[in-house]
């Protein structure tokens, strides 16, 4: 049905630069010519790219623009330079496609064999920009009855299969190059086909071809993909790592292409049943072979599998081009069985969650001492620390088992053990059992805090007791509103007469600096596997055990936060977001808290030196300055969160390595940024970093693992 026209061959764009006298002047005849339209799309395009976010910031000057004429269709596009082209035709390509792994696919060049099936292909491999050179093959005309699965037009019915492929990637992308072989693939053009490709594309219907393409493969070591529709079979043969393997896995034996060559189709089925698996066959299909020659033309193929398969080609494509895993061998997709699979997606439903408030007993003596304790503020609620009751008075054991990355040679909770212990302190002061206490860091654990009981007593101390009751987090969103001066300083002069200091940013625009260092330091959190682990370790949803960790109701999430905290909390989506260097968003949890906050403060204190055997026992000192504050910060009304950015307990940059080895540097920045912005003096080192603000009520209150004779909630 080739129609004999020379223009029905024209495949390829004329571009044309107005800068250039010969270019200009054919672009003046294109202009005098009735028949052909002009359209500039240049304006359009540059203020596309111009609104598309993270867009690279290498722009092509506007000398690379082009006039670019499509003869078939009569019509001249005014377009930008084709970096600028594929930056935003592929822009949405992200990240399912990174934008390094988009790089690597754009060096491949791909052939393609066969322009029915090949033809959807190479469309959506173009479409994805996965090639940087396409070759296209087949000798064969585009007919009425393609048109079920091919998907060309009336306007194609005569015109070559391949030419037809490449005029619809030139409409795509007319920078792409394109080589087509009208004359399809033999033994005598194989070779000059192959040479160079990245990969090839098998879909020819001919027997012998398919197996002349295979033995050229081999012999150029690249691999070769084919798409059969039925019931979306995908056949892998990878010639770049087996360079001696047998063409279709062997199933032919010693068979060679020329001994394929002029077979009947009643000849042929033997070998076509041997390579695609007549057990596999669909119902229909294997019911339609029985029929070709009698009452069908040819094996039926419908649209919609053609496309299917296309979309499965080009998945292998894109993993063998970036070196995924990817062997020889065949697989199926489907469809039919998924339909088969259908079922009512579960509804949410209301959670389930435990008693809210089981009744606990008032506790006197050593017992309200214990309770006290174990209401202490620690990291994730780990109450990283074991009690004992001992003879004459309260053991208080820090738990190493109960670490985390973040908690940096145990100092976060050596922190919980001082505030513990204060604890301990204040409710003994209040039950008249008040003795000396002391910290330990020479026994089988790294610190135990030791309170003997007496009979004395403190009121200072024991006006702190129903408060250190009353004590929890509050993660609620705050008003923003600005704290007086008095208040911060009525803080203040807590931790100063506890032994610590508190500096802050309280400023709207250092509280904007603040959310900014800590949502960063956040993003590292999630970023780095094992703290990511750890983070979500933390939270308690509906059937868990509530006594430990993180009450999720206590996150007080948006509804927002709370659609995604299921796709957060995946490794390997955080693994996909590392890969492509994304996360900006992961921090925003922390970073809109800071911003609705009135102020952010560090709690300081003057720490022994990192390798001193003191330094734990100078963090648990520190614990009762935390305590102090944070309870005198509720006194005055205000809502208070821990803020614990990964950097909080590192001293020394190489214990950052440690932590995070991948975000080390950034950390160790933002580390120092935020100690400027606090003015945190150098003899002076971070305990705990709160953030303070008016919020409403927190909803729930984390609870407590039990000690002797109690249930604790706080």
């Amino acid at each position: 049905m080739a129609t004999g026209d020379p223009a029905a061959e024209q495949y390829r764009p004329l571009f044309f630069d107005e800068s250039d006298p010969a270019n200009a002047a054919d672009l003046a005849r294109l202009r005098a010519d009735p028949a052909v339209v002009f359209r500039d799309l240049r304006g359009l395009l540059h203020t596309e790219f111009g609104g598309l976010a993270d867009r690279p910031t290498r722009v092509e000057p506007a000398d690379c623009d082009r006039w670019v004429y499509y003869p078939w269709r009569g019509l001249v596009l005014g377009l930008p330079g084709p970096e600028t082209m594929r930056t935003i035709r592929l822009d949405r390509n992200r990240n399912k496609i990174t934008r390094g792994e988009q790089e690597i696919l754009a060096r491949q060049k791909i052939g393609i064999v066969g322009q029915s099936v090949g033809h959807s292909i190479a469309h959506v491999l173009v479409m994805e920009g996965t090639c940087c050179e396409l070759r296209l093959a087949d000798f064969d005309a585009v007919e009425l009855s393609n048109l079920n699965r091919l998907p060309g037009s009336l306007f194609d019915i005569g015109l070559n299969k391949a030419v037809v492929a490449a005029r619809r990637v030139a409409e795509l992308d007319p920078y792409l190059p394109v080589q087509v072989f009208t004359g399809g693939i033999d033994s005598d053009n194989v070779d000059v086909f192959l040479d160079g490709l990245s990969l090839v594309v098998e879909e020819c219907d001919s027997l012998d071809i398919k197996l002349v393409v295979r033995e050229a493969a081999r012999r150029h070591a690249i691999p070769v993909i084919m798409d059969t529709s039925d019931r979306g079979l995908l056949d892998v043969e990878r010639f770049d790592l087996e360079p001696s393997r047998s063409p279709f896995h062997g199933l032919l034996g010693d068979t060679r292409a020329a001994d394929l060559r002029g077979l009947s189709n009643r000849d042929k089925a033997p070998h076509v049943v041997r390579i695609l698996d007549a057990a596999g066959f669909s119902v229909s299909m294997a019911a339609s072979l029985v029929e070709v020659g009698e009452t069908i033309s040819s094996w039926p193929q419908l649209g919609g599998d053609v496309h299917l398969g296309a979309a499965i080609a080009a998945a292998a494509v894109r993993r063998i081009g970036v070196g995924g895993k990817l062997p020889s061998g065949r697989t199926r997709v489907d469809l039919e069985s998924c339909l088969d699979a259908i079922v009512e997606p579960v509804p949410p439903g209301d959670a389930a969650w435990a008693d809210d408030e089981p009744q606990s007993k008032q506790r006197s003596g050593v017992a309200a001492v214990l309770v006290a304790a174990q209401r202490a503020p620690s990291g994730g609620n780990a109450q990283p620390w074991t009690l004992r009751r001992t003879v004459d008075g309260v053991e208080i054991a820090l738990a190493p088992q109960r670490s985390t990355a973040m908690d940096i040679g145990y100092r976060g909770s050596a922190l919980a053990v001082g505030a513990a212990l204060y604890n301990a302190r204040v409710a003994a002061a209040s039950a008249g059992l008040l003795g000396s206490s002391r910290l330990l860091t020479d026994g089988p654990v790294p610190l135990t805090a030791v309170l003997a009981l007496g009979d004395g007593s403190d009121p200072a101390l024991a006006r702190d007791y129903p408060a250190i009751l009353d004590r929890h987090t509050n993660r609620h969103f705050g008003t923003g509103a600005a704290l007086d001066a008095d208040v911060l300083a009525g803080i203040a002069g807590v931790a100063e007469a506890a032994g610590g200091s508190l500096r802050w940013a309280a400023t709207r625009p250092a509280v904007t600096a603040a959310a900014d260092l800590l949502g960063a330091a956040d993003r590292c959190r999630y970023l780095t596997p094992r703290m990511h682990e750890e983070m979500f370790a933390e939270l308690r949803g509906t059937g868990d055990d509530l006594r430990t960790g993180l009450d999720l109701r206590s996150m007080e999430f948006a509804p927002y936060e709370a659609a995604t905290i299921d796709l957060v909390r995946r490794a390997d989506v955080m693994a996909r977001v590392r890969a492509f260097d994304g996360g900006a968003a992961l921090g925003s949890y922390t970073r809109d808290r800071v911003l609705s906050s009135s102020a952010v403060v560090a709690v300081t204190c003057c720490m022994p030196a990192p390798d001193d055997r003191d330094e734990l026992a100078g963090y648990a000192r520190a614990g009762e300055v935390v305590q102090r504050v944070w309870i005198e910060a509720e006194r005055y009304g205000l809502a208070v969160q821990p803020v614990s950015p990964v950097f909080l307990f590192a001293r020394r940059p190489a214990e950052l390595s440690t932590v995070s080895p991948e975000f080390a540097d950034t950390l160790t920045s933002l580390q120092g940024r935020f100690l400027d912005l606090l003015e945190v003096p150098e003899h002076e080192t971070m305990a705990l970093v709160l953030r303070l603000s008016y919020a409403a009520d927190a909803t729930v209150r984390s609870r407590r693992l039990p000690v002797p004779d109690a249930d604790t909630r706080g």
